[in-house]
């Protein structure tokens, strides 16, 4: 069965999300091929699943994640035909070697993280094959990330998916549900903290092998990284105007339960002309409702294929 008929059969996406079981995390689809891309701050643990001449599809997730966060996403994209691909931010899980005294830097800044994501979108094209743009989904703190790279390599970009991504520019924990506006007392640390804190007591309620592989993560894992990617989520950049003026096939995917109210996110949505997909989950739509965000990335895919055709 193709991805197209799994999630257009009798047991549908919602159906399918809700039969998923406990899962080992560390485990990844039979064929994935995993590798060590060699970015600006240092190796990036990358994998890839799907035929080599498939349209690229670059999965990026965000802080004190890891590539295996798309791991049942993986399958369903590949089977669809595109060639699925996603890395370890750097300081993050198995990127841990990867960091800003590589480049004669003390943090992890802005700078850092782009150059690693164009270097990775600039890589991927296999040799003798037609360059093709490539789609690309940025989670939470690197939903930001995907857009600054779009305007610096706007050519490179066959749709932009920002899954949980902040609806706010500035500070953007402001807005957050319920402790928003505390978020202005805190520094990095201190909200970085609080965020490792919830995590590893597992206020969201994962199963347990999810919460024993986010626990191990923590392990390699870099303070340091998340330190400062909290500090840069609390100077969100506005690019709500330049990312509306590009024209490609735009989706903002959001959990009903995410951090920040869907009012901000659909506002977000809006106002840089993009769809809006509401799951019944939380911030981590990827994990728990992978066929439902699949069957709407599919969707989108086909939108740009029909814009290219035209």
């Amino acid at each position: 069965m193709t991805a197209h008929e799994s999630l257009r059969g009798a047991n549908g996406p919602a159906e399918l999300d809700a039969g998923i079981p406990d899962l080992d995390w560390r485990a990844l689809p039979a064929g994935t091929r995993r590798s060590f891309f060699e970015a600006p701050s240092g190796p990036l643990a990358r994998i890839e699943h799907g035929p080599e001449n498939g349209q690229r599809v670059l999965l990026v997730p965000g802080a004190t994640g890891s590539k295996e966060d798309f791991l049942l996403m993986l399958p369903l994209l590949a089977a669809a035909g595109y060639r699925v691909e996603s890395f370890d931010l750097a300081g993050q899980y198995e990127s841990a070697e990867a960091g800003p005294e590589r480049l004669g830097r003390e943090s992890y800044d802005e700078r850092l993280f782009l150059d690693d994501l164009l270097a990775v979108l600039d890589d991927g094209d296999v040799p003798g094959t037609e360059r093709r743009p490539v789609h690309v989904l940025g989670l939470s703190f690197a939903g930001t990330l995907a857009q600054l790279a779009l305007l610096r390599r706007p050519r490179r970009f066959a749709s932009l998916t920002l899954l949980s991504s902040p609806p706010l520019p500035g500070q953007a924990f402001r807005g957050v549900k319920t402790i928003g506006p505390l978020s202005r007392f805190t520094t990095p640390h201190q909200g970085a903290a609080l965020m490792l804190w919830g995590v590893r007591n597992n206020l969201n309620k994962v199963p347990p092998g999810r919460l024993r592989f986010v626990r191990e993560r923590f392990d390699l894992t870099r303070r340091a990284s998340v330190d400062d990617i909290i500090g840069l989520m609390m100077r969100t950049p506005d690019l709500r105007d330049a990312v509306r003026a590009a024209r490609i096939p735009k989706l903002v995917a959001v959990g009903e339960h995410d951090l920040w109210p869907i009012s901000d996110h659909e506002a977000y949505a809006r106002s840089i002309g993009a769809d809006l997909a509401v799951y019944p989950t939380g911030h981590s739509p990827c994990e728990t409702t992978p066929h439902q965000l699949v069957r709407d990335l599919l969707a989108l895919y086909a939108s740009d294929a029909d814009v290219t055709a035209r």
